[in-house]
């Protein structure tokens, strides 16, 4: 069997599985269940698999990238694994010159801020990332039906990266580009934007089930900016990947504003983060797409009553939504109780059964 029909054959696995249900807005026998940062954070057995090991090393090594993916799966019994990596992992592929700092995030040693900077984003080749092929067919052939999200940065978010050196409070340096120098913002996210694509599509034809495009950083625009600057390269990614036909996420944090535009992007799916309800969400993004979120991460922290209320009402807000995928408003906390997110996923497996 060659690497196509592997591919080919853990995708099929995958194609009746409720997550790829629901992506698809069709019936499920359960809401499905993931959590974005599931692979790592929270996990005791993460932190003792990684001991030693600095975070984009991490990335890079097939048997720890399969271990740690497959660790949430075990535990937890989610219904879907993502890719252990980082976004800044195709930057670091292509060459710059970057560092994941504990406590911190991802700083960049030269940020990008002129024309002739532009020349350090070269095109990401497959062979760049061949662990990432590696790691992916070492999954599949482990998690059977369980379906394996691939993830990327969207452009906006690797940007601001690179722009500021760093994390961003106010973005200042990202604005001042995008508002001060608009053919170079474009070129920029025009170039980011393929060096994402590229990297969706060594995950997906490597056996990813699933793709989501992660904006951290986009809840700090204003619609029109997002619309005018941002929007037709996360569009470019999407339309990049759809070939393949494998459901397409589009999450962002504080978004709220922009969800039906992200969702215009071309995403399937469209992830909420728990400061919009998701009867809310569904009607700010429109027909024919499905939701994903959105309890508050937070909420983990309160007793397994008030979490079970919280999931609740989560579950009761998309209950007119087909296509309804139960995760967190945004990443799980480090320092969450794992046992908390196991009961979690229990009883929405349980509560939406009941429905």
């Amino acid at each position: 069997m060659n690497a196509q029909q592997r591919t080919d054959q853990a995708r099929q696995r995958t194609a009746d599985s409720a997550f790829i249900r629901a992506c698809r807005r069709e019936p499920v026998s359960h809401t499905p269940v993931w959590f974005m940062r599931q692979a790592g954070r929270s996990l005791p057995e993460y932190h003792k698999v990684r001991e030693g090991t600095a975070m984009l090393e991490s990335c890079m090594r097939p048997d720890l990238v399969t271990e740690i993916t497959l660790q949430p799966v075990r535990r937890h019994k989610v219904d879907a694994a993502v890719y252990y990596s980082d976004i800044v992992v195709p930057l670091k592929a292509i060459g710059l010159d970057l560092d994941i700092k504990p406590g911190i995030g991802p700083v960049i040693a030269e940020p990008i801020r002129t024309r002739a900077d532009l020349d350090r984003l070269r095109p990401l080749e497959p062979d760049d990332v061949s662990y990432v092929t590696e790691a992916i067919g070492m999954l599949t052939a482990e998690l059977g039906g369980t379906p394996l999200i691939g993830f990327a940065g969207a452009p906006f978010t690797l940007a601001s990266y690179l722009v500021e050196g760093g994390p961003s409070r106010n973005h200042e340096h990202t604005k001042a580009l995008m508002y001060g120098d608009p053919q170079l913002w474009s070129e920029l996210l025009d170039r980011l934007a393929d060096i994402t694509a590229a990297f969706l599509k060594v995950q997906i034809e490597a056996g990813a089930s699933a793709v989501q495009l992660f904006d951290s950083w986009v809840g700090a625009l204003a619609p029109e900016d997002y619309r005018r600057s941002v929007m037709p390269a996360s569009a470019k990614v999407f339309e990049a990947v759809a070939p393949y036909d494998v459901p397409r996420i589009h999450f962002g944090v504080g978004a709220g504003e922009l969800l039906g535009l992200m969702g215009e992007a071309g995403a399937d799916v469209v992830g909420v983060d728990w400061r919009v309800p998701l009867d809310e969400a569904a009607r700010r993004v429109g027909p024919h797409k499905a939701l994903q979120g959105n309890l508050d991460p937070a909420v983990l922290f309160a007793p397994q009553p008030a979490v079970e209320t919280k999931a609740r009402e989560v579950l009761d807000s998309a209950k007119d939504t087909p296509g309804h995928i139960f995760n967190l408003g945004h990443g799980v906390l480090p320092n969450t109780d794992p046992d908390a997110l196991t009961r979690l996923v229990e009883f929405v497996h349980q509560a939406s059964e009941a429905r």
